[in-house]
């Protein structure tokens, strides 16, 4: 199963762990981070991202997002550059399958000499606009096995990937207790080997991983095309710009996964759109209500409201909609259909 994921994310090696926050902690710890060490990320992203630099005694350093595509600012990126000047690392997160500015982040990131760890989690064959898999330009790239993602194991998983020998023996050592040979331990690692029951069933799942995944983008340029002629348009445009008050999803070049189809309504009505679609059984999710540096276990950081307006005002105002490549015609059409009703009842 690591030699298959490996040659899918187009890297020499794969190690499985036990989870995908585990994969973000091996490959801090493989790039030395610790104690006192800061390391960036964008505020819009679920926690294990900061959780994971937290674990190692690092501190996590926030920055805003683009407003289009959810993903790290490089304009904020290099501003916290001048107040910081403990980093070790930048890990920009691939949020819902999209590729983020990859050029930007890497020249940023060898112009101040720290490393680079994709967060992969919900970005499994996302490519960028080159057609390069994410997680094999960065150091090392984080993957995620949860249930939730588009290769899903049988229960938790995730692995970390690299085209790097060295970090990868490392991580090889580090998921199991830092033991190289059995019983001889080079450093201190952690217990986080992959089960290898998820190994198979995630072996076998990986072979249909594609298809899946053109069912989902068959799925949002459904929606897409749906909106867009309802008078919506997309993430680019602020949604109190005129039109509908509905956005849809700007996309980049590359290849978009789609593991969340994520659309945005006005902040002073979100809740209430949420709500009616529930009454309507339809499932919908916030990604994310809260952003990183809001978070109550991170008061401690000082950051102020208004620091980050993109990603606050993003957690205000998106709301992910049903894209499992099983949608059948009606069901997404019923979908499509009520969102736009529910978004002009309510605006």
């Amino acid at each position: 199963m690591e030699k298959e994921i490996a040659a899918y994310c187009s890297c020499k090696h794969a190690i499985g762990c036990a989870n995908g926050s585990d994969a973000i902690v091996l490959a801090l710890q493989a790039m030395g981070v610790g104690p006192g060490d800061e390391v960036i990320m964008p505020t819009y992203t679920f926690f294990a991202t900061a959780g994971s630099v937290s674990r190692l005694g690092a501190r996590p350093i926030m920055v805003d997002i683009d407003p289009a595509t959810y993903n790290i600012c490089p304009k904020s990126l290099e501003e916290a550059f001048g107040c910081c000047k403990k980093v070790k690392a930048i890990i920009p997160v691939h949020l819902f399958g999209q590729a983020a500015d990859l050029d930007s982040v890497l020249a940023i990131a060898k112009n101040h000499k720290v490393a680079v760890i994709e967060d992969c989690a919900q970005a499994i064959g996302t490519e960028d606009h080159r057609g390069v898999r994410v997680g094999s330009r960065g150091d090392i790239g984080t993957y995620s096995f949860f249930p939730s993602k588009n290769l899903g194991g049988f229960g938790d998983g995730g692995i970390v990937a690299t085209n790097n020998d060295e970090l990868g023996a490392c991580m090889k050592r580090l998921r199991n207790h830092g033991m190289e040979p059995k019983y001889f331990h080079k450093e201190i690692g952690m217990n986080s080997r992959l089960d290898a029951l998820q190994a198979a069933v995630l072996s076998v799942k990986l072979r249909h991983l594609d298809a899946w995944g053109a069912a989902r983008q068959k799925n949002a340029a459904w929606y897409d095309t749906f909106f867009k002629e309802a008078g919506a348009t997309d993430s680019r445009t602020a949604v109190d710009a005129g039109g509908l008050a509905l956005r849809y999803p700007a996309l980049n070049k590359g290849r978009h996964i789609y593991n969340q189809y994520v659309v945005r309504v006005a902040g002073a009505i979100r809740d209430q759109v949420r709500d009616e679609m529930t009454k309507r059984k339809i499932g919908t999710e916030i990604y994310y209500p809260l952003s990183l540096h809001q978070q109550e276990c991170y008061a401690n950081l000082g950051y102020r409201v208004g620091v980050f307006p993109h990603a606050e005002r993003a957690a205000k105002e998106t709301i992910a909609l049903p894209i499992f490549g099983e949608l059948t015609p009606a069901q997404r059409t019923h979908v499509a259909q009520t969102l736009v009703e529910i978004v002009r009842k309510l605006s």
